[in-house]
C-alpha cells in the first residue's frame, strides 16, 4: 500500500465512469488520455465519511471497477481515497490517499 505518489506516472487523465443506471459509480478512473482511453492505470473510490474504508468498500470497488470499459485486473490498480483511514491489509489496493494527499496532488 502506497501513501502519497501514484506509481502510474503514465496516467494523464482522471475522471469518474458509471453505466446509465448509476451503478456502480466508480469515483476515479485514471486513464493514458481522453476522451477515450486506450489504457486504464487504475480504478478508485473515494470515502469521505467519519469510518475507515472497509473490506465492504473494497468489494464495491472491485465489482464495479470490473464493469469499466477496459479494465484489466491483471494490470489495473485500485485507489482508496478516504478521510478516515483504511482497515484493510496491506495488499489490497494499490494507493491510500488522505485529504493531504489530495491537496498536494491539486498543488502540483
Amino acid at each position: 500500500m502506497i501513501n502519497g505518489s501514484l506509481p502510474w506516472p503514465e496516467a494523464q487523465v482522471v475522471g469518474g465512469w458509471w453505466n446509465r443506471q448509476f451503478n456502480p459509480e466508480i469515483d476515479l478512473v485514471g486513464a493514458d488520455r481522453a476522451p477515450i482511453a486506450s489504457r486504464l492505470h487504475f480504478c478508485g473510490s473515494v470515502k469521505w465519511l467519519g469510518v475507515p474504508f472497509d473490506t465492504h468498500d473494497l468489494r464495491r470497488l472491485q465489482d464495479g471497477a470490473r464493469q469499466v470499459p477496459g479494465f484489466d485486473s491483471a494490470h489495473t490498480g485500485l485507489i482508496a481515497v478516504t478521510r478516515s483511514g483504511a482497515s484493510l491489509s496491506p495488499e489490497a489496493v494499490d494507493v491510500v490517499w488522505n485529504p493531504d494527499n489530495v491537496v498536494e496532488a491539486w498543488q502540483r
